[in-house]
């Protein structure tokens, strides 16, 4: 069956190229998502190529999620785009095919695989932030293209040098890039080979994952991308890269010679989200604004699965909480930008007056990035500080400091959008497709998830998240 939902968006994208129709890209997403449940009752297991356990399930279903719901959403919104049939072509292509592959991404067991499945990811992303063609674009494009493609050379070497480390006690083949034979050899590999091969892994999926000090393409790609684009992006290939480092994480951190990769992972974690928290407050452009947010969270994340033990539960609720609190956020700001003609912060006040359902879904919105309870958000950044308090007191400072730093440019960004007079319309074009309903139905979808994870946990979806906070380590 996974290799059934990997294989689908493929050919949806062939069937695109040639017949660019929003509906039959919705038709496709919602496949992918029915498919993405019977997995639920699938083995857990190696088959083949691909492996499916409790790391990847959650992932998997997320992407599925958020997939359709982006569907919906980019058919409401095409018309604002101002795609010619050529490039919608290339947009509704590059959509799928991003979806193919970023499943790959988190289903492949063999990390050579993944690496191509995620540089695929990036060039179809790479394609949608292009289209509009303008100056910008085409700049934050090439940007893109540069430092992403800085960090998947980097992680293609730590992937051959992980290889060579485990071939010894693999016998070489594809056993070697293999995760799980890797995870039966890793106590007996060269430790040296192992640290190297970590380090090169983390620089170079940090990248995609936005991690510091490779994040910049980060803030461009969601600036000038099309709207629906921003949602995958920050939704989906940030989590795949993150999935990426976990594999190798715990394949080297079984080796106890080795330099620890979770003190690597809490460091570059606790930079990115230091910086993004600095950075927070000097943004003026929304869609820039909530990419530098993408990065706090991204760190934060990463420096959950550096602490390791329970703090690795914290970093998958937090993965799953953000993915699907900034693709709402994305969806409404992307609407807002084009209901008013700007993408300023200035331009875009007074949203609960002048669109009370776009309003006050973007304060709920902002209240739930910002940490706040209900929102499970709240629930994985308290878990983080009371681990690190309990293990690590040093480290809880610094932590504290940039949650509250972050958290308060958010809720003023939240005051300066949703509250006071509103300014006026641009009259952008009505949605093509579904009435408003298309446009804030999937923002709400992703804000009742959000809240339902952060209240009231299913117990076969908390036993699901405890064993791959085990695995992730």
């Amino acid at each position: 069956m996974p290799d059934l939902l990997i294989a689908l968006p493929f050919l949806a994208a062939l069937l695109l190229a040639l017949w660019p129709s929003p509906l039959l890209n919705i038709a496709a997403a919602l496949a992918g998502f029915l498919l993405s449940l019977t997995l639920l009752t699938a083995p857990r297991e190696v088959e083949g190529l691909l492996l499916l356990d409790a790391l990847n399930l959650p992932l998997v279903l997320l992407s599925a999620f958020i997939g359709l719901t982006t569907a919906i959403f980019s058919a409401a919104m095409l018309p604002a785009e101002g795609f010619s049939p050529r490039a919608a072509r290339a947009y509704h292509a590059a959509f799928q095919a991003f979806l193919g592959a970023n499943y790959l991404a988190l289903l492949a067991d063999n990390l050579g695989l993944m690496w191509a499945a995620i540089e695929g990811a990036t060039l179809a992303t790479v394609l949608m932030v292009a289209l509009h063609r303008g100056a910008a674009a085409l700049e934050a494009a090439w940007k893109f293209l540069i430092l992403c493609g800085v960090g998947i050379a980097l992680a293609l070497f730590g992937t051959i040098v992980l290889g060579l480390a485990a071939q010894p006690y693999t016998g070489g083949g594809e056993g070697a890039l293999s995760f799980t034979a890797l995870l039966r050899v890793g106590r007996e590999a060269d430790p040296a080979l192992l640290s190297l091969a970590f380090i090169f892994l983390l620089v170079g999926y940090g990248t995609k994952a936005g991690l510091a000090p490779l994040h910049s393409w980060l803030p461009d790609a969601h600036a000038e991308g099309p709207v629906a684009m921003s949602a995958v992006l920050s939704g989906l290939l940030l989590n795949a890269a993150l999935h990426a480092i976990l594999r190798a994480r715990a394949v080297v951190a079984l080796n106890e010679a080795v330099l620890p990769p979770g003190a690597l992972m809490a460091g570059m974690g606790l930079l990115s989200l230091l910086l993004a928290a600095l950075a927070l407050w000097r943004r003026r452009d929304a869609r820039r604004f909530l990419a530098w947010s993408s990065i706090e969270h991204m760190g934060l994340a990463a420096f959950a699965f550096g602490l390791g033990g329970p703090a690795a539960l914290a970093g998958v609720l937090h993965m799953l909480g953000h993915s699907l609190v900034k693709s709402a956020l994305f969806f409404l700001v992307g609407r807002a930008t084009l209901l008013k003609g700007s993408q300023r912060l200035e331009d875009l006040r007074g949203l609960v007056a002048g669109h009370p359902g776009l309003g006050w879904a973007l304060v709920l919105g902002f209240l739930a990035i910002a940490g706040l309870p209900p929102f499970s958000l709240f629930s994985s950044e308290f878990l983080m500080i009371q681990q690190s308090a309990a293990r690590l007191p040093w480290l809880a400072l610094p932590l504290g400091l940039g949650l509250l730093v972050a958290a308060l440019a958010l809720l003023r960004a939240m005051q300066a959008l949703c509250l006071g007079p509103a300014t006026p319309d641009a009259r952008p074009p009505a949605p093509a497709w579904g009435g408003s309903w298309a446009v804030l139905g999937p923002a709400w979808a992703h804000l009742l998830a959000a809240l339902v994870l952060g209240l009231a946990l299913p117990a076969p979806l908390a036993a699901l998240l405890a064993e791959a906070a085990r695995i992730a380590g």
